[in-house]
């Protein structure tokens, strides 16, 4: 079974300049040239890749990081689920 998790970076500094950013492009990723509903944070182009099952790693401002995690479930803790 995998499970994602989908993380801030933990550079602070880089979340607080991405943060300014936003809100001086209206909520829009400042790194993409086309302001457009699927540029606005958190963008259709980073939430397309979150639906991929392979794929590990930020959007483009750097700000949200997709994390895999893979959970092995056996047997016995299979047939102990409601």
């Amino acid at each position: 079974v995998i499970k994602l998790k989908i993380l801030l970076n933990p550079d602070k500094e880089i979340v607080k300049e991405v943060r300014k950013q936003l809100i001086r492009t209206g909520g829009y990723c400042p790194y993409m040239l086309i302001r457009s509903p699927a540029t606005l944070c958190m963008c259709e182009d980073f939430r397309a890749k979150i639906a991929d099952p392979e794929f590990e790693g930020y959007c483009h401002c750097l700000m949200y990081y997709k994390k895999n995690r893979i959970l092995y479930i056996t047997k016995q803790q299979k047939s102990e689920q409601p």
